[in-house]
């Protein structure tokens, strides 16, 4: 995808424009590396000083990562998430999960009154792939169709401030519960979300409400080992 080169300056915008094109449409997830210097200048025509200063700019707003010996990775896919990922990344756990608890129960909440029958399968369907993602033992995939199924249930809120907020303190979110299960899953431990898809379906918005808050801000990870503030105190 060649671009015309006006003026340096210009040209740098439209490289970064592209960039982050491709990580807003989710061509590059976050956590994947993005292609090399020599394979950005080859895709978008441009010289290897103007991709340098477009990937340095997106890293400065928080898109990218780079390191050194490793290449460029995505940890964000807005400037507004990576000011919350940079923000957040040493806040303690329990603030964490309070902040979980009281997006995900509203969300849920929400999402019993106003989800269509189409989210409702998609619902049906995320579960089933969060239910496999545990069999497998694989950490990183089960943490990766937890945080989906969140997202899923607020979207279904119909809420787009929400929808938004809650994207952007996806990283968050995500490397709170990758810590928070730790290096391997345990059967005991797991944690069904049968009951939150079921209300949601059965439009009972006290209990999705309750059952989402309860993970959120009680769990550690898909873990029953947290105990909240409330239990703290005691």
């Amino acid at each position: 995808m060649p671009l015309t080169s006006p003026r340096r300056s210009v040209l740098a915008d439209q490289v970064i424009d592209a960039l982050r094109d491709q990580i807003t449409s989710g061509e590059w997830p976050v956590g994947s590396r993005i292609p090399t210097e020599p394979e950005l200048v080859e895709q978008l025509g441009v010289a290897r000083n103007t991709v340098r200063e477009a990937v340095r700019a997106l890293a400065h707003n928080g898109l990218l990562d780079i390191r050194q010996g490793s290449g460029t990775y995505v940890v964000a896919t807005s400037e507004l998430a990576g000011v919350m990922h940079r923000r957040f990344a040493d806040a303690d756990p329990r603030d964490v999960a309070e902040l979980r608890s009281v997006l995900e129960a509203e969300a849920a909440r929400l999402a019993a009154h106003r989800r269509t029958d189409q989210e409702l399968r998609q619902l049906r369907t995320l579960l089933e792939r969060r239910e496999a993602a545990w069999e497998t033992g694989e950490v990183e995939r089960f943490v990766e169709a937890d945080v989906t199924l969140h997202l899923a249930i607020v979207r279904a809120s119909h809420n787009e401030v929400l929808t938004a907020l809650y994207a952007d303190l996806g990283t968050v979110l995500r490397t709170f519960l990758r810590n928070d299960v730790g290096e391997e899953l345990r059967s005991e431990e797991y944690l069904d979300h049968e009951r939150l898809v079921d209300a949601i379906r059965d439009g009972d918005a006290e209990t999705a409400a309750r059952e989402a808050g309860s993970y959120a801000r009680t769990c550690r990870g898909p873990r029953g080992r947290r105990a909240d503030r409330a239990a703290d105190s005691d």
